[in-house]
């Protein structure tokens, strides 16, 4: 039988003489932005990520991680990914919180009362919702938490209960969600650049410092207090955000994979982190300065005093405290 031209080209085309373009196409090279430095949990696992996405897709997708900043604060890395500019960054829930309050409320004090509930809360449904007003709020898509332990304040004069916040100049994560808590308690937040807090607790600028136990851990914080109070009350967890733009253009087949490996990697920095909060607090009680844990029935007025001012701006904070009871 003769074949024409016009039935040539139609059978040609429906040949797959595109794929190698098309695998070609699809190779990507991403890069992701982070505040924290190299060897952070995060970073770690960032890093791990790159790994698996190499492994499993044989080198088509890759990942670059730009720790520390370097692509500039977090509110700049997040106008990147709202632009396309920048295709993944690992953004803290302060600085979501301070512009969608649904995502601040996970660090309300008291959602959770342990490190190993912080764990078991960053994988509950009502947790991952959060991430449902992400697309409209700020263009972005979140693909899983990462965590730090609950927080502690590291003080330079002798506390042992929440009673003794008061009054205290203390230096806190400057957002809404940490600010209120401690003014409720009646510490006088000071906003204090992280890298000048060590002087600033030693010159008596500040009376203290309220972060976590692995940060102030690597920085000695220990060396310029002369009592610790773990709070149990407030956390800090990241998210893992892809930026709007890029995941469009993904097929799904990558859209899942990427998926994946981040909640793979993210989901052992939580187990580390949870699992090693017992060795960081016998590394504190080595150093033989006081290390007591607050009552969290103290501050139980002062909770209801912060729902009421912020279950209106996020009633999801209703179903998170639902949660953390059940766990």
């Amino acid at each position: 039988m003769r074949i024409t031209r016009r039935q040539f080209i139609t059978a040609a085309a429906a040949l797959p003489l595109a794929a190698p373009s098309l695998s070609l196409a699809q190779a990507r090279e991403f890069r992701l932005g982070i505040l924290t430095p190299n060897g952070h949990p995060w970073n770690r696992a960032a890093l791990k990520v790159g790994e698996l996405l190499k492994a499993e897709t044989n080198g088509r997708l890759s990942l670059t991680v730009f720790p520390s900043g370097q692509l500039g604060n977090e509110a700049a890395m997040l106008q990147q990914m709202q632009s396309g500019a920048l295709d993944m960054g690992w953004i803290m829930a302060a600085e979501l919180g301070s512009r969608v309050p649904a995502i601040a409320a996970i660090t309300a004090p008291y959602v959770v009362d342990s490190t190993p509930k912080i764990a078991k809360l960053v994988r509950h449904p009502v947790a991952m919702r959060l991430f449902d007003v992400l697309p409209a709020e700020t263009g972005t898509i979140g693909l899983a938490w990462g965590i730090t332990g609950m927080r502690a304040v590291f003080s330079s004069k002798d506390i042992s209960k929440i009673a003794d916040l008061k009054g205290m100049k203390l230096r806190i994560n400057p957002t809404p969600a940490y600010r209120d808590f401690y003014q409720l308690l009646g510490a006088a937040p000071t906003p204090i650049p992280t890298p000048q807090v060590f002087d600033a607790m030693s010159n008596g600028q500040v009376d203290g410092l309220e972060a976590d136990l692995e940060f102030s851990w690597n920085q000695r914080f220990d060396k310029v207090s002369k009592s610790i109070l773990q709070m149990n009350a407030i956390f800090m967890p990241v998210i893992a955000l892809v930026s709007g733009r890029v995941w469009q253009t993904l097929p799904a087949a990558d859209r899942d994979l990427i998926t994946r490996v981040v909640k793979t990697a993210l989901n052992t920095q939580i187990d580390e982190l949870a699992d090693n909060e017992p060795t960081l607090i016998e590394q504190f009680k080595a150093t033989k300065i006081p290390f007591r844990t607050a009552n969290a029935a103290d501050a139980e007025a002062v909770v209801a005093q912060y729902d009421k001012i912020w279950l209106p701006k996020a009633p999801i904070l209703a179903e998170l405290r639902k949660a953390g009871k059940s766990l």
